[in-house]
């Protein structure tokens, strides 16, 4: 008598749904797109199209962690001055990081990184800058 009542709350408890087995599975998945891949593929983005501007005159690091300034832009290739009178050329796969910009011929008074002249962070000014005691 008591055998088959155990029999009887014990079966319901085996079973689940694909549903609720899948679930933490797709969870899983979306956090990980959001954390890893798709800030990979801005990054990765972001990365071909600084190759892809590459310009005679910017700066740039080369993958052996030379530095140089572009001299000569072709389709695959780059010739970069890498000391006064020495040139070496270079696949543009092999640059990773575009330094500088040159800076534009006329125009409105800018530094070397793009930012205004009177820009209150390079001066040591701002909040952090006042909150520090700078001037």
């Amino acid at each position: 008598m008591f055998v088959s009542t155990a029999w009887a709350q014990g079966a319901g408890a085996g079973g689940g749904d694909l549903f609720g087995a899948l679930m933490p599975l797709v969870l899983i998945f979306v956090v990980f797109y959001f954390l890893l891949i798709r800030p990979q593929q801005k990054k990765q983005k972001a990365h071909q199209a600084k190759l892809e501007a590459i310009r005679r005159g910017d700066k740039i690091m080369l993958g052996g962690g030379i530095y140089g300034t572009v001299t000569k832009v072709q389709d695959s290739d780059l010739t970069v001055e890498i000391a006064e009178g020495v040139k070496v050329s270079a696949a543009r796969a092999t640059v990773l990081d575009v330094l500088t910009k040159p800076e534009p011929a006329a125009g409105g008074e800018q530094k070397k990184g793009g930012a205004p002249a009177n820009d209150e962070a390079a001066k040591g000014g701002g909040f952090l800058g006042k909150f520090l005691g700078r001037k």
